[in-house]
């Protein structure tokens, strides 16, 4: 399936109607994507696992949440499923027990797609999720479909990863580790959810997305809004203003320094205002924590889940609340949240060109474009640290 064909098929009336979730009676959603389940040895879930099967139990489980799985659960192409299920057998419990529920929805990623050909698999695999919020409608989907080395050539990949990378120790090839390969995978993600006037929701680039905005980019607008309030305030609102503003100040410096390559000139959308409609759940593999989207019928929002004293400092330095779980080394942090009804608001003004009406014109800055000169200016490379 071509990424042309992937996307005209998710707006098809033809759209598979076991595919849609309707959470516009007050349903909740957690989206995660990017587990690579293993077999133990070189496991990328291994230092998250318990982390994660004790917040899916004991936190969304319990607090009455629909679990969509978004893609690369199973680490396919370096381990055989039955090794898999006897690594993860705990949180392959869990799943049970939200899809008895009727509460699991599961995509397919480039790194599980081999889940099609496995006859007893337990749960419904799609291509892509469709979320009725009664405000606009999400779609959730991995990602790599807008890529073609992974819609042609998976099965080479898949073979050149388990028979030749994986027995020297070579960790999977993926559009994560290349800056140019993310922004491809986002842009296509971006610009069909400007055509339609929708949300995507997807993983597959480990990268975390707040409405179209990495972290780079949320805190350099983080800061012109805090400037923008500080003439006004007054005491101690005016002293917070401040100190969040330095907090910041020293993140970015922070996110520079941890690259060894230069600041990005101009920014992944050009000089337009980008438009609320891409988010990234990110990953679970991450050696500090979890992040993931949390949905609701009236909002969304990006959480991040570590252990007390493990977690990324950026998190206890930046001001952001930290709920901790009774009971347990467990803390969750909402990073960035929004209500639906102001994204939409954004996507529907912000999403037509100001010369012709198209959202198209949005996205015309994206990527690799002829200059002035007639040569091609070059893509940005995202700063975004893993660890910190």
């Amino acid at each position: 399936m071509t990424s042309t064909t992937f996307f005209a098929e998710m707006v098809s009336p033809r759209f598979n109607p076991a595919a849609v979730l309707d959470i516009s009676q007050n349903g909740k959603v957690l989206v995660i994507s990017d587990l690579h389940m293993g077999e133990g040895y070189r496991d990328d879930l291994a230092h998250n696992g318990t982390l994660l099967m004790d917040m899916l139990e004991g936190y969304y489980w319990q607090g009455g949440w629909t679990l969509v799985l978004n893609g690369d659960i199973e680490e396919l192409l370096r381990y055989s499923l039955d090794a898999i299920k006897k690594q993860w057998a705990r949180l392959y419990q869990v799943f049970d027990r939200f899809n008895a529920a009727g509460r699991l929805y599961k995509t397919l990623g480039n790194h599980d797609e081999g889940l099609l050909f496995e006859p007893n698999y337990p749960y419904p695999l799609y291509n892509a999720i469709r979320i009725e919020t009664g405000i606009l409608p999400l779609y959730v989907y991995h990602g790599h479909q807008s890529s073609k080395v992974y819609t042609c050539y998976n099965n080479l990949i898949n073979a050149s990863i388990r028979y030749f990378l994986k027995p020297i120790g070579i960790r999977n090839i993926s559009s994560a580790r290349s800056p140019n390969r993310r922004f491809h995978v986002e842009k296509h993600a971006y610009s069909f959810s400007l055509d339609n006037h929708c949300i995507s929701i997807i993983g597959h680039t480990h990268r975390a997305l707040f409405e179209s905005l990495g972290r780079f980019e949320y805190i350099k607008f983080e800061i012109e809004r805090l400037c923008r309030d500080y003439p006004a305030s007054r005491g101690t609102d005016r002293e917070r203003i401040a100190a969040e503003v330095r907090a910041l100040r020293f993140e970015l410096s922070k996110l520079k320094r941890s690259e060894r390559r230069n600041i990005p000139r101009q920014s992944l959308y050009g000089d337009e205002l980008p438009v609320p409609c891409l988010f990234n759940s990110g990953s679970a593999i991450s050696k500090k924590g979890i992040n993931a989207i949390e949905l609701t019928n009236e909002t969304i929002a990006l959480v991040y889940w570590f252990i007390e004293g493990r977690g990324k400092k950026f998190v206890s330095r930046g001001g952001y609340t930290i709920e901790r779980i009774r009971g347990s080394p467990y803390c969750r942090s909402v990073l960035n949240q929004d209500r639906l009804d102001y994204v939409q608001a954004k996507i529907e003004l912000l999403g037509k060109s100001v010369f012709s009406g198209s959202p198209k014109e949005t996205v015309a800055l994206h990527g690799k474009e002829e200059s002035a000169a007639g040569g091609e200016t070059e893509i940005p490379e995202e700063i975004e640290p893993e660890d910190d």
